[in-house]
């Protein structure tokens, strides 16, 4: 009989012992609850601003058309000078935001697609003097040859603005890229929606539809 009532008296104690210490960390949880929705919603407060001050630029952005750039900037063809940039209808493209350019992407118009840079140079310079005898716009295939950007989000921005460009104009039906060999370009067009074309000897072309 002593043995039985030790039994029970253990569990009693146990089980005493158990709900005082639920009940301690019961009333812990509770006095810790308001912190720690405090100190998520003050992380969550943090992270939104980060994205914002990543990304809130590219609502204020723009697409320009500018006069020069600085190719030792260009990560793809820093050899090609300005005057072979804005030269027989040639241009060069910026994303502005606040008085800064952010993304660069450059262009040349075409009837026919390059292969190459020496390609890019005959096809653009020959689309630029017929253009000039028949009075008529240069080219039907705007060729992107580079592009690179210096602020997160600017390379995807400035391929939205100008596809924007291109497919509201009356006289090119196509968006055509002239790109390295590299594992990176082929990630950029295609994750921006291009498809590939063709693949060359040093190049390859990547195209945006517009149509």
């Amino acid at each position: 009989m002593m043995e039985i009532f030790k039994n029970v008296k253990e569990k009693l104690v146990s089980k005493y012992l158990k709900n005082s210490a639920l009940k301690k960390s019961s009333k812990r949880i509770k006095k810790f609850k308001p912190r720690i929705k405090a100190r998520l919603r003050k992380n969550r407060q943090i992270l939104t601003k980060n994205i914002d001050d990543l990304f809130g630029w590219v609502k204020g952005a723009e697409l320009v058309e500018l006069k020069k750039c600085n190719p030792s900037e260009d990560p793809v063809r820093p050899e090609l000078d300005n005057d072979f940039r804005t030269g027989y209808g040639r241009k060069i493209f910026g994303v502005k935001y606040k008085k800064e350019i952010h993304a660069v992407m450059c262009f040349a118009y075409t009837n026919k697609i390059p292969t190459s840079v020496d390609e890019l140079e005959k096809l653009s310079t020959d689309a630029f003097l017929q253009s000039a005898m028949r009075g008529q716009n240069v080219g039907k295939i705007a060729i992107a040859y580079t592009v690179w950007s210096k602020k997160k989000g600017g390379g995807k921005l400035i391929v939205k603005e100008v596809y924007k460009k291109i497919k509201k104009s009356n006289h090119l039906n196509r968006l055509v890229t002239l790109s390295p060999l590299t594992e990176m370009a082929s990630k950029f067009h295609t994750r921006n929606g291009a498809k590939l074309i063709q693949v060359n000897e040093t190049t390859q072309n990547f195209e945006y539809e517009v149509m």
